[in-house]
């Protein structure tokens, strides 16, 4: 999600300077690559790059091309096949063994359904959403519809270039990637054989972070680093203060009890409690384990959430399997951390890795390639 929040903020940009714009997207990829297919980079007609379709190797022949594009006003499907030595000697060799299949789309300012503009409408909503981005491999020479069609799960559609034929089931396939939230490539075909990537785009992490002391400030400082929407709560007032804070959205300062008023708790949630108060925490623990939030932290040794539990379940609360679940303390992961920066590390992992439902091991120990789920064209029945 930040590289498209980055992009939108780029465009946003540029076109309050006059520059044209152009999106590239990567829409398919057969084999092994640096970045998989969804990913993108908004590049300007002075050669501003923001976002990225590889490791760095092939934005140089993308800005070449993407200068085309934009003065010629229509979509191009670039193919860069890794495999090939040829790709190699041109300097775009990846070091991977795959085929990228890259749209790059000129931007129209004057035109609400713009592909930034549909990004726009997915960014705008704290929820999933699915972009279409529709373009023909088998004839490159026919017209490249580009991205067609957003829907976001309260069901708005906002359409981009339109194409009749494939109007009902594109949004039916949409429809398919919220409730797999998976994302999926299929063909359709009516005079002209076209594939489309149907691309499932999460919402940025919401980290509420319960504790404004000085260890909370690497853990704003780093969250903003990766695009996370951040909330600083604190019962201090002489804590709580938006300029010791400077990339959170909202600094605010409440009771234990006030807390859960201030904040909204969805599936992209994630608290940690360090406050460093032990009454606080409970306080506020005993109304955050019935919500049942994917992940709540608390810092400190493990003694003190045992006591913490003890407590709670002598005043009669009847705790779950469920929410224990949930529940991390101590917090964040393995790795030696020492401090308040290494230890904000640890705990971002943590969050990330629960989040992803991963489980925060070495890639090396991985049993199956990194991208195990390669997506592959489905053809429409």
């Amino acid at each position: 999600m930040k590289e498209i929040t980055d992009i939108v903020a780029a465009y946003n940009h540029a076109t309050q300077q006059g520059k044209k714009t152009a999106l590239a997207t990567v829409v398919l990829v057969e084999g092994s690559a640096y970045r998989r297919a969804g990913a993108r980079m908004l590049i300007t007609e002075d050669g501003q790059l923001t976002g990225a379709i590889s490791g760095g190797c092939l934005e140089g022949d993308a800005l070449r091309k993407a200068r085309l594009v934009i003065l010629q006003q229509e979509p191009m499907l670039v193919t860069y096949d890794t495999t090939d030595d040829d790709d190699a000697k041109l300097g775009v060799g990846l070091g991977c063994n795959g085929i990228i299949h890259i749209l790059i789309e000129p931007i129209d300012e004057h035109r609400q359904d713009n592909p930034v503009n549909l990004l726009k409408a997915i960014t705008g909503k704290r929820q999933n959403g699915v972009l279409i981005t529709l373009f023909s491999i088998e004839n490159r020479k026919a017209v490249q519809p580009g991205t067609c069609l957003c829907m976001t799960e309260d069901g708005t559609i906002v359409r981009g270039v339109e194409h009749a034929a494939f109007n009902l089931v594109l949004i039916n396939d949409a429809t398919q990637v919220l409730e797999s939230q998976q994302s999926l490539i299929k063909t359709y075909t009516d005079e002209i054989t076209y594939t489309a990537f149907i691309g499932l785009i999460k919402p940025a992490i919401s980290l509420v972070i319960i504790g404004a002391g000085n260890d909370a400030v690497p853990l704003s400082q780093m969250a903003a680093v990766l695009g996370w929407d951040i909330t600083v709560i604190d019962g201090r007032a002489n804590y709580a203060i938006p300029e010791r804070f400077p990339s959170a959205k909202r600094v605010i300062t409440a009771r234990p009890e006030q807390v859960l008023s201030q904040i909204d708790i969805n599936e992209w949630t994630a608290v940690v409690m360090m406050t460093h108060n032990y009454n606080y925490e409970i306080a506020l623990l005993k109304e955050l384990l019935p919500l049942q939030p994917n992940y709540t932290g608390i810092l400190g040794p493990k003694k003190k959430l045992e006591r913490m539990l003890a407590e709670l379940e002598d005043q009669g609360m009847q705790i779950t399997a469920e929410q224990l679940e949930n529940l991390y303390g101590p917090i964040g992961l393995d790795i030696g951390s020492e401090g308040a920066e290494e230890i904000a590390l640890s705990i971002l992992a943590e969050i990330k890795a629960v989040l992803s439902s991963r489980k925060g091991y070495s890639l090396k120990y991985k049993p199956v390639p990194i991208h195990a789920t390669e997506l592959k064209p489905i053809r429409n029945k």
